[in-house]
C-alpha cells in the first residue's frame, strides 16, 4: 500500500493550492484517504496523473478543468516601475521566492519561483504577471520538488514561530496590563 510520502514524492511541490488543498502534502493525504482525485494538479499535468495512476493502481484520467489547465512552467515577474513596495506579495509566496521589504522594490528569484500564482491576487497595483519560464541557457531551471518541499516547510515553520511569538507577547502584555475594577 502506498503511503502519503510516496504520493507526495510524485507531486511537483509548487504548493499552488489549485488542487483545492493548502499544499501538495495535504493533497497527497486526501488522495490516500480516497477523498481527492488523481487529476487535480495542473502543474503536474498528464505526467503526474500517469505516475499517480500507476502508484495507486487507478485508471489515468484527464486533468480536471475545475482546477486549471496544463501549461508550460511559469515564473512570476514584477514590473519594477509599478511596484510600490507594499510587501503584500511576500506572505503568500509558499517558498519565499520574492525578495523585498516594505516601501522597497520587490523582485522574484527566478531560481526559486514555482509559478504558483499566489502572489498575483494580493498585489494592489497589478504589477505581477506570470510568464513561461524562458528556455534560455542563462535562465535558471525550475526548482526541484525536494527543494520546494524544504522551502515550503521552512516558510510554514517561520510563520508558525512568528505567530507563537506574537501570542506570547500579547499574553505577556495582558498579564502586565493594569486591571480596572
Amino acid at each position: 500500500m502506498p503511503s502519503a510520502d510516496d504520493i507526495d514524492a510524485l507531486l511537483p511541490q509548487t504548493q499552488c493550492t489549485r488542487c483545492g488543498y493548502p499544499g501538495c502534502r495535504p493533497y497527497a493525504e486526501a488522495m490516500l484517504r480516497g477523498e481527492a482525485g488523481i487529476n487535480q494538479c495542473p502543474p503536474g499535468g498528464t505526467a503526474t496523473i500517469g505516475a499517480l495512476a500507476r502508484l495507486l493502481h487507478r485508471e489515468p484520467l484527464p486533468l480536471n478543468p475545475v482546477h486549471g489547465v496544463e501549461g508550460p512552467p511559469l515564473v512570476a515577474l514584477i514590473d519594477e516601475d509599478a511596484c510600490i513596495g507594499c510587501a503584500k506579495c511576500l506572505p503568500p509566496c509558499p517558498v519565499d521566492a520574492i525578495l523585498g521589504s516594505r516601501k522597497h522594490l520587490h523582485t522574484v528569484l527566478m531560481a526559486l519561483c514555482t509559478g504558483c500564482e499566489l502572489c498575483i491576487a494580493p498585489c494592489p497595483v497589478d504589477c505581477i504577471v506570470m510568464a513561461p519560464r524562458p528556455p534560455t541557457p542563462e535562465t535558471p531551471p525550475a526548482p526541484e520538488p525536494g527543494a520546494n518541499r524544504r522551502r515550503f516547510a521552512a516558510h510554514n515553520a517561520r510563520i508558525a514561530r512568528r505567530a507563537e511569538e506574537r501570542a506570547g507577547l500579547l499574553a505577556s502584555r495582558k498579564r502586565q496590563a493594569p486591571t480596572h475594577p
